[in-house]
């Protein structure tokens, strides 16, 4: 049997990477009526979202085509100056829209040591393509 063995790498599936604490992670950005994304350093333990705006609302998905006004249909709504519960997902990115003018939005997030999700890299697929996202 090869050394070490025991030693397992941080990856999609490893469970041991969600149940330790992520590294602090946040960012604010102005939304627009045009899709706009946060790509995080790693894949994500949890995400919350906040929108800063008092008067208008932001489409917050998980792929650009799933945000697109007119087009996409995968999004939750965040109302002005409310905020997500924390959501206990695996994401790389968050993609956002305003239905409006450009809100400001606060993204604070727990980052594993997992690489982030890719096409072509080894920790997993972009989730774009699939049911419910994009």
């Amino acid at each position: 049997m090869a050394d070490n063995y025991w030693a397992i790498k941080p990856g999609l599936n490893n469970v041991g990477s969600y149940q330790v604490s992520g590294a602090p992670w946040a960012e604010s950005v102005a939304t627009s009526t045009s899709p706009g994304s946060v790509t995080f350093p790693g894949v994500t333990r949890w995400v919350l979202v906040r929108n800063l705006d008092s008067s208008d609302s932001v489409k917050v998905g998980f792929s650009s085509n799933g945000v697109k006004n007119g087009v996409g249909t995968n999004y939750f709504m965040l109302g002005p100056g409310t905020e997500t519960p924390v959501m206990e997902v695996k994401v790389s990115e968050i993609w956002f829209t305003s239905t409006a003018n450009t809100p400001n939005i606060s993204i604070v997030a727990g980052i594993t040591k997992i690489a982030p999700l890719s096409c072509s890299g080894s920790a997993g697929t972009s989730w774009s393509g699939s049911a419910g996202v994009g």
